[in-house]
């Protein structure tokens, strides 16, 4: 009995470590991991958010940059991180569409991660030329009725490539997606012409709006946004399922994360995004500020994996 005795008593002791480092949480730095580059929109946001919960917090919390294979570089190195909280995947939508495109199960993003919070929503509007002739989406889809559509986007699997065929899907029309090595291009090709439409994030259309170099037409969001008052949104336009269809980002740990730490986390993020100048900052941003439970993060990801593995399948959609 007292040979039992002795390893029972030192993981008792070993538990009880854990327990109370997770109730001291933080007592050093905390590292996001971002898989995309420095100065793109996720990484802009994150070290927004990176500096404002070091205020809470009172401990550093620094942006590491890891790019490569569409973010999948930065979701394996979080996935083998020690699940204490102090390593963090700050990630978007592709870490759920990903999987999905290339058929690579692992990590699995909802088996190997624990969510911490829905961060931030970043919409993209339907744009097209000056002089195409259609004025609104009811015009947009009865022109498509007559004549197959092209549309452009930053790359294959991401939000605009998603929404075009998503349209297609919707609306019982021939969309024809055409993919570049970034959004610029593909705007700049809409712009002259070349290409019918693309869902543009809403950063960067003020100017071109100014400059009376685009149209929009509609917003991919559940509600209008207060820059483009008068973009409805898709729903408004009698096209259902495009609430939720934009860039989202959010912050997910390696599973076996202390429910300790995870919930720390989630008040302190969901503080932050309810700072009227941290809001501000993110509004400047063209992003919506999110928040909520890590529950709530949970069943929107599920709900978006299912959504997008039915449309992907369904569409023959390959990396």
């Amino acid at each position: 009995m007292r040979m039992l005795r002795r390893p029972l008593i030192w993981i008792s002791l070993f538990g009880l470590c854990l327990s109370a480092a997770a109730q001291e949480f933080p007592t050093r730095p905390i590292k996001f991991i971002v898989g995309f580059a420095a100065g793109g929109p996720l990484d802009v946001f994150t070290r927004v958010l990176a500096q404002e919960l070091s205020a809470v917090f009172g401990q550093s919390v620094v942006v590491e940059n890891r790019t490569g294979a569409s973010g999948q570089l930065a979701t394996d190195a979080v996935a083998k991180a020690e699940p204490d909280g102090y390593t963090l995947l700050s990630t978007a939508s592709t870490f759920i569409v990903n999987p999905i495109l290339t058929g690579r199960n692992s990590p699995d993003p909802q088996k190997d991660f624990a969510p911490v919070a829905h961060t931030a929503v970043l919409p993209t509007i339907l744009v097209t030329a000056p002089d195409m002739p259609v004025q609104s989406m009811q015009d947009l889809v009865k022109l498509a009725r007559t004549r197959p559509m092209t549309y452009s986007s930053a790359g294959n699997g991401g939000p605009a490539h998603l929404a075009g065929a998503l349209l297609g899907q919707t609306t019982g029309t021939q969309m024809t997606h055409i993919a570049y090595r970034g959004a610029a291009p593909a705007l700049a090709d809409v712009m002259a012409g070349r290409v019918d439409f693309t869902f543009y994030t809403m950063s960067g259309l003020k100017e071109q709006v100014a400059a009376k170099r685009v149209k929009l037409l509609a917003i991919t969001a559940a509600r209008r946004h207060p820059d483009f008052p008068d973009v409805p949104t898709m729903s408004e336009t009698g096209i259902a399922g495009f609430d939720n269809v934009g860039a989202w980002f959010g912050v997910v740990a390696p599973a076996s994360t202390p429910a300790t730490v995870l919930n720390k986390l989630n008040r302190a993020i969901d503080q932050v995004l309810g700072k009227p100048e941290a809001r501000e900052r993110i509004a400047k941003m063209g992003m919506i500020p999110v928040g909520g439970s890590a529950d709530s993060f949970r069943q929107f990801m599920a709900t978006d994996s299912v959504r997008w593995t039915e449309l992907i399948r369904a569409a023959n959609i390959k990396e």
